[in-house]
């Protein structure tokens, strides 16, 4: 997220909503505070009395009595203050709770849409926000007003202390308003700072091993520590704006104490107040300025949970409000697609358009064209994770990028092109992480000719995968296991972006094979491909070329289309040259739908 994004008003933002769904335990919080401050009128009165009275009348029993009476009144204030904290820490609780999924949610579709995001940054937001909410801050923020009650009280003794202590708070007021003023800026450059250099860090790490075989290091590093460099820099100069107004402030605090224990002596002295009244105001005093010291003492951590705040705030806004929408029945299969056009995230260069087709189910379509034709932007559009930009993708008439993906998503199948797997046991993984049905991943298992292979494993199926195992996957076994993960649960419906890249010949028939199954059993498949064996059990052929579709149609059609077209004139033998990129024609196909031509699709004859 930049910087420079403005958060909507509060009121009106997600984290506002929640909030707002709080107020019962704010109110309940605020009583208590109430109370609290006004416990801490005690040791002002108990020290009034005790030189008014004790001294003067040389009574222990009144002094035993005072004492016992303010003992009782630090008993119940204590207790008072930490019931406040415990319901500070359930609300805090409780506002991460509600806020946690969702934030999760937003980022998780934020990350698919390739826009910009720091997930440890966000995850900090929610923590700092919490501890926020749960710590002294808010209570500062609370007793801050209560300022006022000290002086209303300073003006019983005189009014002379009523005006001291108001300068006196308002000086400070001021001298908070100025910190806040001053620090605000720094603290914020400060985090924006530190939030890309542990962005750069972490795209360092994620291609840590091409980093280190390619001698580039030392240059990440340089580019890393100027980051670095550049966020202590903006930190010490936050901390150096947060030390002065910090070390002003303490001296206002500690000169009004002394020039309230000064002016208290002098209407002493005139006989205007008495000598118990001289030591009570002089703690009146401090009182009055004492939550203003803490208010100002608290500050980066308001200005750093605002900041955590805001960025939540535009996050979960531009992610919108995702109702609940009524479950739909269980996919056919019937795929159209009309108009679709899509644009690279962050950019709004079209990447895509122009496309339009139409599946029955069980039909199986082959997506083939040059590398960088909009492939694999095709397969992102037709699972959902794009929404188009213009146009539509339909599955069984229901835009797929709307349906509910917690739904849609068991019934659903898909390879994307870098395969990466999770934490966990092979069967885990092949059951996408949910409750493992044994005879469900078996059988997904079997169907994609993994099943002999997994039982050499170490462990067979509880063979965990991820960091740390010491367990790595050569790259066609790990795309022969994201196949197996496709197939689970007998979806209906499944897309392949480039499954054979890492296969041999083994695994490519493989491939095959279970395409054909799924044929048969009514599935209906989309797989782009370069190679041509796998074109020959497609049903349909979608040619795409620079972002564009230039022909759709049976294969059989289309290299009937590009043969004429290539045809030598009468006399003369030519053979038709291969576009660059683009598969020739198979030798074969399986069932007998596609000629055994040896002509290519080019996306001009298409």
């Amino acid at each position: 997220m930049q910087a420079s994004e403005t958060p909507p008003p509060t009121s009106s933002t997600p984290v506002g909503e929640v909030l707002q769904r709080c107020k019962r335990s704010f109110w309940a919080i605020a009583v208590i505070s109430v109370i609290v401050e006004l416990m801490s009128l005690a040791p002002i009165v108990y020290m009034w009395n005790a030189f008014d009275r004790v001294l003067a009348s040389r009574s222990v029993v009144t002094l035993v009595s005072l004492t016992t009476l303010v003992v009782g009144v630090y008993l119940f204030w204590s207790a008072m203050d930490h019931v406040r904290s415990r319901l500070l820490v359930r609300l805090s609780l409780r506002v991460d709770w509600e806020l946690a999924a969702e934030v999760f949610d937003a980022s998780f579709r934020r990350s698919v849409g390739r826009r910009a995001l720091n997930v440890q940054q966000v995850m900090a937001d929610l923590l700092e926000l919490r501890q926020f909410l749960g710590g002294r801050g808010v209570i500062a923020m609370l007793s801050a007003p209560f300022a006022l009650v000290f002086i209303i009280v300073g003006a019983v003794f005189h009014p002379f202390l009523a005006v001291f202590s108001l300068v006196s708070t308002a000086v400070m007021l001021i001298a908070a308003l100025v910190n806040r003023r001053i620090t605000t800026a720094a603290i914020k450059a400060a985090s924006d700072a530190n939030q890309q250099s542990m962005h750069l860090a972490g795209a360092t790490l994620r291609q840590a091993e091409a980093t280190l075989a390619l001698g580039m290091m030392p240059a990440l590093r340089r580019r890393w520590h100027r980051k670095h460099r550049e966020f202590l820099t903006l930190q010490v100069n936050s901390s150096d704006a947060a030390g002065v107004g910090q070390g002003f402030t303490s001296f206002l605090q500690q000169s009004f104490a002394s020039l309230g224990m000064a002016l208290g002596l002098f209407l002493a002295i005139e006989g205007l107040i008495t000598s118990g009244m001289v030591m009570a105001a002089s703690m009146l005093i401090s009182r009055a300025v004492s939550p203003l010291q803490q208010f100002i003492g608290n500050w980066p951590n308001y200005v750093r949970a605002r900041q955590a705040m805001d960025r939540l705030n535009l996050l979960l806004a531009e992610d919108g409000q995702r109702e609940q929408q009524m479950a739909l029945p269980a996919p056919v299969g019937r795929l159209t697609v009309c108009g679709a056009s899509a644009t690279a995230p962050g950019t709004g260069k079209t990447v895509l358009s122009g496309v339009d087709f139409e599946l029955e189910a069980g039909q199986v379509l082959a997506l083939v064209g040059p590398s960088a034709a909009g492939k694999s932007t095709l397969a992102k559009l037709l699972v959902g994770v794009w929404k188009p930009a213009e146009g539509s993708v339909r599955l069984d008439g229901v835009e797929i990028s709307d349906w509910n993906h917690d739904e849609l998503g068991p019934r659903m199948g898909y390879v994307p092109q870098e395969v990466e797997f999770f934490e966990g046991s092979v069967a885990e993984n092949i059951a996408r992480l949910g409750d493992v049905d044994a005879g469900k991943v078996v059988a997904a298992a079997k169907l994609a000719g993994m099943h002999d292979t997994i039982l050499g494993w170490p462990q067979g199926y509880d063979t965990l995968l991820g960091d740390g195992t010491g367990f790595a996957l050569s790259g066609g076994q790990r795309q022969r296991l994201a196949i197996a993960r496709a197939l689970y649960g007998e979806p209906a419906y499944i897309v392949f972006d480039e499954p054979n890249a890492n296969l041999d010949e083994a695994g490519e028939q493989s491939l095959i094979n279970t395409v054909v199954t799924l044929r048969e059993r009514g599935v209906t498949v989309v797989l782009s491909t370069h190679r041509p064996r796998v074109i020959g059990v497609a049903d349909r052929m979608l040619v795409l070329k620079q972002g564009r579709q230039v022909g759709f149609g049976t294969p059989r059609d289309l290299f009937a289309a590009v043969g004429a077209k290539a045809a030598p004139p009468q006399g003369k033998v030519a053979a038709a040259a291969p576009a660059p990129g683009l598969p020739p024609a198979p030798a074969s196909h399986p069932t007998g739908d596609a000629p055994a031509r040896a002509a290519t699709v080019t996306g001009d004859a298409a």
